[in-house]
């Protein structure tokens, strides 16, 4: 078999190669390549593992035919075009994790150096100054932290606060009760957060609704004498209202590792009193650079050689010990979204997927994907369980999960139900002990039957000698039959012919199938 091919094109610790390699993938190593030089040997590659430098935009995308992984060591992926690699079918992965005692460390430096005035101590020193009496700092211990996002890093600078003997409140609209009891901290809205909080740190995403999150309005209702830290992402505060309350005195000091334009060479806050700035630090130690090189070696030669999903921004994870267990689901899965897909007509405005008995207490987010990669099959010939649900929404597919844990007639059964203009339309099928997935209903009608290569699919009246006609019909058409399946819903009533064969069937053999005495349907199949 061969071997995937990974291309690193960022600077990254070696030992991540050798990862690579030891774990089956081939890999290049090929740092500061132009976009020319990038685009002219991308499509070589199954996996791209990059840091910020390398751009995956639509014109490297674009030209990049074979990537199915991009690997980015760190957390932020602002220079990748994630929507659009989803619709390339390209799994995006970071690294959340290998910096988050990095990035806390640092915020809770730059907070000690606002509260006992570090850097400027610092230059007034090295300047031959004594200036014992203008620093006159403030403690932490008893002080509040508020915690804006309270997620990893926000967790590990609680951790930390606490150990300093400070009291945290935290804001985070994902936080639980629980999960503050557990991390020490009290739960709490912004507004309280901002009427209470003598130091505020920032540990939260730049999304739509983060953005501006400390408004000037925001900022103007905090304590005053506060102390703000942001080692998370530019954008999250206001630089300009900022300024403006620190050169008032409203808030005592402010601490940036991060700014709304990178790299910040030229701000309205640089040289401002009591500000203290760092060129987006907040990963940059040596065990952070090699965590996260290796972390992200290790989740992409597991996609990419056992089907792990680890850190996945555009689909579901799928662990390296899920996969094995999850693999037969997901064959099985495909093929039902592919047999509605090829079975049903006009548009599919809804999908329901459900999961019965032994697959209901699985991960459903994968077999919920290859569903919709093999229902979307019939609109893409390049569709996979990355890009599946973004053509369906794409398409405004409506798409519904049903778990049910109780056993039916199978120890464990998926259905994939499709509404149609005819009504709707469901397929079931199940594993068998061996874990080879088994069609066992087709539109009410049970019918037991592998789904593989080359099929036909005839609904007829039932009725002697049909099964005769259509042997001989594809017999005298030099076509070969494998295995031959039937289901009816009564004697003399509607029933189905499912047929495996050696090959495509042409056009014309279908048409005369379709002409024999009481056939309704026929529609060639392919899996």
């Amino acid at each position: 078999m061969t071997k995937p091919k990974v291309l690193i094109s960022d600077k990254m610790d070696p030992n991540a190669a050798r990862i690579f390699e030891e774990r089956g993938c081939d890999v290049d190593v090929k740092p500061g390549m132009t976009v020319e030089e990038l685009k002219a040997v991308i499509g070589q590659y199954d996996g791209l593992a990059i840091r910020s430098a390398t751009k995956a935009t639509q014109e490297i995308l674009d030209a990049a035919t074979n990537l199915k992984v991009i690997g980015r060591a760190g957390i932020g992926v602002d220079n990748v075009d994630i929507p659009y690699a989803s619709s390339k079918g390209i799994v995006v992965m970071n690294t959340p994790f290998g910096n988050s005692i990095t990035t806390a460390e640092h915020a809770i430096a730059l907070m000690m150096s606002l509260a006992r005035q570090i850097p400027e101590a610092n230059a007034s020193t090295h300047a031959g100054k004594w200036e014992k009496n203008r620093f006159m700092g403030v403690e932490v211990t008893g002080k509040t932290l508020g915690l804006i996002g309270a997620g990893n890093i926000g967790s590990i600078v609680a951790s930390r606060a606490l150990g300093l003997r400070m009291k945290v409140i935290a804001y985070d609209p994902f936080l639980t009760e629980e999960r503050a009891v557990e991390m020490g901290v009290e739960k709490v809205d912004l507004s309280t957060l901002e009427q209470r909080a003598d130091f505020i740190s920032l540990h939260t995403p730049l999304t739509d609704e983060t953005r501006n999150i400390l408004s000037r309005e925001r900022l103007e209702r905090t304590k005053k004498g506060v102390r703000i830290v942001n080692c998370a992402r530019g954008g999250l505060i206001d630089e300009a209202a900022l300024k403006d309350l620190l050169d008032s005195g409203h808030i005592a000091g402010a601490a940036l590792d991060v700014f709304v334009e990178e790299p910040a060479t030229d701000n309205p806050l640089f040289g401002t009193e009591n500000f203290v700035c760092t060129p987006h630090l907040g990963a940059s130690t040596t065990e952070a650079q090699v965590n996260v090189a290796l972390q992200v070696a290790e989740q992409m030669a597991d996609f990419l050689v056992n089907g792990g999903v680890t850190n996945a921004l555009n689909m579901p994870s799928l662990s390296a010990e899920e996969a094995p267990k999850l693999k037969p689901y997901m064959a099985l899965a495909e093929n039902l979204g592919s047999l509605v897909g090829q079975l049903a007509h006009g548009d599919l405005p809804k999908i329901s997927i459900e999961t019965e008995g032994a697959a209901a207490q699985l991960n459903q987010k994968p077999i919920v994907g290859a569903v919709l990669a093999g229902l979307m099959s019939r609109y893409s010939q390049s569709v996979n369980m990355v890009n599946a649900p973004f053509l369906a929404r794409e398409r405004g597919i409506e798409v519904r999960e049903i778990r049910n844990e109780r056993e039916g007639v199978y120890h464990t059964l998926v259905r994939v139900t499709v509404a149609t203009s005819q009504g709707e339309r469901s397929v079931a099928g199940t594993l068998f002990s061996n874990g080879a997935p088994r069609l066992v209903e087709i539109f009410g009608i049970g019918i037991e039957a592998d789904l593989e290569g080359h099929m036909l699919y005839i609904v007829n009246r039932d009725a002697p000698g049909f099964i005769g006609r259509i042997g001989s019909l594809l017999g005298e058409a030099g076509i070969n039959i494998g295995t031959f399946h039937l289901g009816r819903r009564e004697a003399g009533g509607e029933a189905v012919v499912l047929l495996s064969v050696d090959q495509a069937i042409p056009a014309d053999v279908i048409a005369q199938a379709e002409a024999l005495q009481g056939v309704v349907t026929v529609k060639a199949l392919a899996f």
